[in-house]
């Protein structure tokens, strides 16, 4: 096996923290030449407790420094472009890192360690029977006592 193949795996079993997939809306501020700052209202696609990956209009370079704003808080953190995705119909999807971990930054309780199955703290799934239950057979409908009258030989 090629060390490229290997690559990706790897990379995975590296990862500092989990991803989740949470759309949160941010403001992402591009500091320019001369004070100049340009805003975009954007949401995150995926995060983590190191950064995030959203959807952008804006041009930016890797290693360039943003500040990311939670736009339902209003906290802001100073974060790096570290990946640059392909440009789909004038936006990209740009993976952004802070500058320190900042996991309480998005509001949720990241996942534990345990939900990986990677993980050594992971358990072993538990076996279950299967238990198949199958639905009462519907009996007719009880006949009423009705009673009849013979006519027959009233008169």
């Amino acid at each position: 096996m090629s060390i490229a193949n290997s690559l990706p795996a790897r990379a995975s079993t590296l990862r500092r923290s989990q991803r989740v997939c949470l759309s949160v809306p941010v403001t992402v501020v591009r500091e320019g030449p001369g004070n100049h700052r340009v805003t975009e209202e954007s949401r995150t696609l995926i995060v983590s407790a190191h950064g995030a990956l959203i959807l952008l209009g804006l041009t930016v370079e890797a290693g360039q420094l943003l500040t990311m704003r939670h736009t339902k808080t209003q906290e802001e953190l100073i974060c790096r472009v570290i990946h640059l995705g392909p440009d789909q119909s004038g936006k990209r999807e740009v993976g952004v890192e802070f500058e320190k971990p900042a996991p309480r930054f998005w509001r949720i309780a990241f996942p534990p360690l345990d939900w990986s199955p990677r993980s050594v703290d992971a358990k072993p799934a538990t076996a279950h029977p299967i238990v198949t239950r199958s639905l009462p057979k519907k009996s007719p409908p009880a006949a009423a006592n009705v009673e009849k009258k013979n006519d027959v030989g009233q008169g």
